[in-house]
């Protein structure tokens, strides 16, 4: 991506990782000599529950201190806030969304017009390499490896160093969901879409 700040909203449910990966992309553009914010927001703080957090990375200094409410980048690390009006909030023309669904990108119809839309069964790659939290899967490591063959926004190496600095257990497994990952993940330029499924007419 050749924007000079790039801003990413991450969706998850409680206990799938989405604060740890939005730290894991911030860690690696540090580690790659930018400038880089991760921050969460939580709602009812319980598993399950629905939880958003951002990332922010720019090649110069970040000012900027709000929720990232227009996503240049947006992770659905959960199938279904893909008909979740909350989600879509402020997604733009030119947005590159990154989703956990086991469905080719392009199958799938999106309730907006994006700029192209990356596909990897993330669920199913944790399950496999046993990355589970009172036995639910955790596919946040798998959703960075994801996000970085979507849109190149730091290297993949970047993002091992990263895991390793952040995590204390799991580290080799991790390590592995985000290459499976890179490596699975699919991608559509202007994926389908269909206002409708949001109630837009």
């Amino acid at each position: 991506m050749d924007k000079d700040l790039i801003e990413i909203r991450w969706h998850g449910r409680g206990g799938q990782g989405a604060v740890l990966a939005s730290r894991i992309v911030a860690k690696s553009a540090f580690l790659e000599g930018k400038w880089s914010q991760a921050f969460p927001f939580f709602g009812a703080e319980r598993r399950g529950a629905p939880v958003m957090a951002f990332t922010r990375v720019s090649n110069s200094q970040i000012r900027l201190r709000s929720q990232v409410y227009e996503p240049d980048i947006l992770v659905l690390i959960d199938p279904m806030f893909l008909n979740l009006e909350l989600a879509w909030r402020g997604v733009k023309p030119d947005t590159i969304v990154v989703m956990n669904i086991p469905e080719d990108p392009s199958r799938i119809f999106l309730p907006r017009r994006v700029k192209s839309l990356a596909t990897v069964d993330a669920t199913s790659i944790a399950m496999d390499l046993n990355l589970k939290v009172a036995g639910l899967p955790v596919p946040n490591s798998a959703m960075v490896g994801a996000l970085i063959k979507a849109t190149g926004i730091v290297k993949l190496e970047s993002a091992e160093e990263a895991i390793r600095s952040l995590m204390r257990r799991l580290t080799d497994e991790n390590i592995q969901a985000l290459r499976r990952a890179y490596e699975g993940t699919k991608i559509v330029e202007e994926p389908k879409f269909v206002p409708e499924i949001l109630g837009e007419g």
